[in-house]
């Protein structure tokens, strides 16, 4: 499944997965991944099931939401991170925090903390992103 680089695209892909899962109806990979995403995210429910008042929402600093878009794609990133061992130390740190907390998905979201603040230094500093960086502050979680 293709993503594309429309937003509104992309946050279909979310509401429609979300509306597969619910339905039962058959789903690509991704789309069962973004589903269970969701699922594991019951705060955001709500905000999926209504795709007319919802997916053109903006989410800014100034209104204290959560962008679930955000939230929910950077799971994915560090999944895809776990998956592709790159950084090459992310799997041994994932799986420290795992052990550690017990939980998968409390894990992933402390490794979101450092990988948030690697782009936005990233962005911040109009450079590439610092895995350096980033893998020290996971390993400050341990």
């Amino acid at each position: 499944m293709l993503f594309g680089q429309d937003r509104n695209q992309i946050r279909r892909v979310y509401f429609q997965s979300w509306d597969k899962f619910k339905r039962s109806q058959p789903m690509e990979p991704m789309e069962t991944l973004i589903a269970e995403l969701i699922r594991l995210h019951p705060e955001y429910h709500d905000f999926f099931d209504d795709i007319e008042q919802n997916q053109e929402q903006d989410f800014t600093p100034e209104m204290g939401q959560t962008n679930p878009f955000l939230h929910l794609g950077m799971h994915i990133a560090i999944q895809e991170q776990i998956s592709t061992q790159r950084p090459a130390e992310i799997v041994s740190l994932y799986q420290s925090l795992c052990h550690k907390t017990g939980d998968p998905h409390e894990a992933e979201h402390l490794i979101m903390d450092c990988l948030g603040e690697m782009l936005w230094q990233a962005q911040r500093n109009q450079q590439a992103p610092d895995e350096k960086a980033y893998l020290e502050c996971v390993r400050k979680l341990l």
